[in-house]
This record gives structure tokens, sequence and C-alpha cells, in this order.
């Protein structure tokens, strides 16, 4: 009699103790939350021993509940982050060969970075702006950029020597290398046109607001390569339809137009980008203040490059984001 007993006081215990839940319904098997306020995109200052400059950062929540994210740094083009967690309002990445840590909040994210060599940077993130608008905008009068004064409403980038740049006939020259050159005046939304000549291997680019990179390069006949490096592309984020470029020690034209976040480009008379958002600042952009109107900036850092009948359409209504 005794298994008998055995075997009811097991099936009462059972039956007591009720249907044992699931392994995925214990709370020690729950992946823990992502923390809300980290999902979007960041406009970064990172600030290291040489100083303060411009980063950004995107983070992406898939359907899955998992996070992806991009970063794009001082120079070069977005790369994906490594090992992002976001999680009970801290913040970790790596973009190699930094490991980034911070907290994140509905008022921005801060936080410091190293190499594991003892070196630390400190970073801060305010949230980027959509840049949406209301409205189309409304076009003043086109202005010249390059006057007969040479480099008058021009200047160097940062602590660099603009001379040089020679001026001659209203074209703008650089030897490369050289310093960027970058206008005295501002803008938000507007339309640029301008023509462009580079010698044979050579590389440059037209900053839009001083932030976002068209790239221009010696690259006629080639097949596409990466977004990195395509005439008429915004660096690193946006590549062409096609690539109409022109013979190099040949005038190329381009016109670009940008509202907001959108841009359209033009290259030798065909649209290359239509109506494309530009996700955030290019590598070597002046600042990450997104939200502010920028300057033109010319590249003059990488290769030889020849500016001419520089001509900017600035818009003349009040610009209502939304």
């Amino acid at each position: 009699m005794r298994p008998r007993c055995i075997m009811l006081n097991t099936v009462l215990f059972l039956a007591l103790a009720g249907p044992r839940p699931a392994l995925s319904d214990s709370p020690a098997a729950a992946e823990p939350a992502v923390t809300p306020d980290a999902i979007g995109r960041w406009d970064l200052e990172v600030e290291d021993a040489t100083g303060v400059y411009p980063s950004w950062l995107e983070i992406q929540m898939s359907a899955d509940g998992s996070i992806g994210g991009r970063f794009v740094g001082r120079f070069g083009a977005a790369q994906p982050v490594q090992d992002l967690e976001a999680v009970n309002g801290v913040v970790r990445f790596v973009v190699a060969p930094l490991h980034f840590e911070g907290t994140v909040d509905a008022e921005g994210m801060r936080g410091g970075a190293g190499d594991g060599s003892g070196d630390q940077v400190r970073w801060s993130a305010v949230r980027a702006p959509s840049l949406a608008r209301r409205e189309p905008p409304r076009w003043d009068a086109p202005s010249a950029l390059i006057s007969p004064g040479g480099l008058q409403g021009w200047h160097a980038r940062g602590d660099g020597d603009a001379r040089c740049w020679s001026a001659d006939q209203g074209v703008l020259s650089a030897p490369g290398p050289c310093t960027d050159l970058v206008t005295d005046r501002t803008f938000r939304d507007f339309k640029l046109d301008l023509e462009f000549m580079l010698p044979p291997g050579s590389d440059s680019g037209v900053h839009l607001r001083g932030r976002y990179e068209i790239q221009l390069k010696d690259d006629a006949g080639n097949l596409p390569e990466p977004l990195t490096g395509l005439t008429g592309g915004v660096y690193g984020f946006l590549k062409p339809l096609r690539v109409p470029s022109g013979k190099p020690d040949e005038w190329q034209t381009l016109h670009a137009t940008l509202v907001g976040r959108t841009i359209t480009v033009v290259l030798n008379g065909e649209t290359v980008i239509d109506a494309q958002e530009i996700p955030g600042i290019t590598g070597d952009a002046l600042d990450s203040d997104e939200g502010l109107p920028g300057p033109i900036m010319l590249q003059g850092h990488l290769g030889a490059v020849s500016y001419r009948n520089i001509v900017i359409t600035p818009a003349k209504s009040k610009v209502v984001q939304m």
C-alpha cells in the first residue's frame, strides 16, 4: 500500500500547485526593455585632446525589437556601430577603436569613450531636428558668390590660410592639398548652381550648410563604387542614380536644391538625386548644429579643383518647421 500512498500524495501536490508557467513567462528569461528615448537620430559633439568636433548617431529599432545603429565620426562615411545596447537609460556602443558609454533621457545623451589605452573623450548629443517644412519655399533673387574682389566673401576653414586658393577672372582654384574655403554668409534653404573642373585623379566636394557633402571626383567612365565615392552623391549616405561625369580637365555643371533635409542634385544636366532625404551630417562637417543655417564650403584639402559661376538662390519665405 505504500507505493499507492506516494502516488496519491504526488497527484494531490501537483493539483494544489497548479500548472507550471511556461519558461518564456519567467521574469528571469525576459529580455530587458530598450530605452525608448534612445531611438532616433542624434547630433553629437565629441571632445578629445585636440578639441571639439561634430559627429552623428542613429539608433533604429526593428520589428522584432532588436536595435542597430550607424555613426559618422570626424571623417569618413557612416558606418555600423557594434555591440549596441540601450537599456535602463544607459547607451553603449563601439566604433572601433572607441567604446562609447553614456546616459540617455528625454533631454539628450552624455558620456565618455575610450580605446583602452587611457585616452578618453567626452561626448554629448541632442536629438537631430526633423527639418520638415510645412510649406514650399519662395525663392529670393540669385546672387553670385564669386566677386571681382577675388576671395572677398570667403574665408579659410578654422585656422587655415586661404592664400593657397587663387582667384583669377572669376575662377577659384586650389592646388591641393589646400585648406577648405567657406562663405562668410550662411544659408538655410537654397538652390546652388556652379561649375567645377577636376584634374585627372582628383577628389573634392561641396558642403551644403557646411554639413552635407556632395562628392566631386574624377570618376568618368568608371563603374559605380560604394557610397563614399560617386560624383553627385551625398557622401556616405545617398548614391546617385547615375554618374554622368565629364572628363577630367573639362568644366562640369552642378545644381543642388536643399530644402530642410530634402535634396535634389543635377549633374551635367541629369538628375542624379531626386528629392531624397539626407539622414545626417557627413564626415568632415563644420558642425552638427543641423537646425541652424550654414555656409557653403568648397573642399580643397584632398585634391586640386577649380570652381566658377557659383550662384546661390536662397529661400526668402520664413521657415516654419513641423
